[in-house]
């Protein structure tokens, strides 16, 4: 079981999501060969330290509609209902349930909610550290299948069922 001792650095407080020093991305493969990539460039979160680690907790809500892959015809089309349907959905949001160990790293267990659906999900979690100046550092990865989340056709030749999702977020502590 992790100690706060066994953190370097370890501070217990509310901090909030660094938009300017995080980013959200996702990869999907294309055309069963490639992949696309893409990011979100609109989201907030809170992360909760409790004095034990595990039982630390993180919500965070994200601007569906801030998708952004390079291409402006394609990142229309995502917004659409064909996909993620911003107008009806135009929020996606996390709500940690719980955290593990899982040797040096964490797991951030919790719900996700996209297109008005919520599912659980894992987050496998490396924890980046602390500052004495109250920043704190961690990058989480999932995977996802979108259709679980009533995003786009099922079986599609063009986008691939499967979305990798990966967050290095850099948060600061509250005062």
């Amino acid at each position: 079981m992790t100690t706060t001792e066994q953190i370097p650095g370890y501070v217990t407080g509310t901090w909030d999501i660094d938009t300017v020093h995080s980013d959200i991305q996702f990869t999907v493969r294309h055309m069963g060969v490639g992949k696309s990539r893409g990011r979100f460039g609109s989201f907030q979160g809170e992360i909760v330290t409790a004095a034990d680690p595990l039982q630390s907790s993180v919500t965070a809500t994200i601007d569906t509609a801030s998708i952004d892959t390079g291409n402006a015809d394609r990142d229309a089309h995502v917004r659409n209902a064909d996909f993620l349907d911003v107008e009806q959905f135009p929020t996606a949001t996390f709500r940690s349930t719980g955290i593990r160990q899982d040797g040096e790293d964490f797991i951030i267990d919790g719900e996700f909610t996209l297109h008005g659906v919520t599912k659980p999900i894992s987050l496998e979690t490396e924890l980046g550290g602390f500052t004495e100046d109250g920043l704190l550092g961690l990058s989480a990865k999932t995977v996802i299948n979108r259709t679980d989340f009533g995003v786009g056709a099922p079986g599609g030749a063009m986008i691939g069922e499967k979305v990798t999702i990966s967050l290095d977020i850099e948060a600061k502590l509250r005062s």
